[in-house]
């Protein structure tokens, strides 16, 4: 595993809800302990807020749990990137209507693109987009 890696909201949820992990979400959280850092677009932490009230409004966690998770997201070593503001309307849009996903998704993708690191994500169409685009799946 790379020494940084771009990560999707639903690897940051595996993370936190033990039916959603796998192989791959665990050696990314693996890491993280060692080291890693995680670079994400600016809308990474509205959605993982947000899974994280579905999640709860679904009974699969308890407000205290949502609570301790939310805190625990935000000691994580990310970096959050600010870019997808300007591209939303050119680049995001274009690769998402290419590789067929939402411009949510494709935030993602151009992000692990433009700074040349593997992608982590359980989207099945992301990741395709990711290997069609020449960027490594963790």
């Amino acid at each position: 595993m790379s020494a940084s890696f771009v990560a999707d909201a639903s690897v940051a949820i595996a993370w936190i809800h033990p039916a959603q992990a796998n192989e791959a979400t665990q050696a990314m959280l693996q890491s993280l302990r060692g080291g890693a850092v995680i670079r994400v677009p600016a809308l990474w932490s509205v959605e993982v807020a947000n899974a994280l009230l579905v999640l709860t409004r679904r009974g699969k966690l308890v407000e205290s749990e949502r609570r301790a998770a939310l805190g625990w997201i935000q000691r994580l070593p990310v970096i959050i990137d600010h870019e997808m503001s300007a591209m939303a309307c050119g680049r995001l849009s274009d690769l998402a209507r290419e590789y067929t996903l939402s411009v949510y998704d494709a935030t993602y993708l151009e992000l692990a693109q433009r700074l040349n690191l593997p992608l982590g994500c359980r989207d099945g169409a992301l990741r395709v987009a990711a290997r069609a685009c020449g960027v490594s799946v963790c």
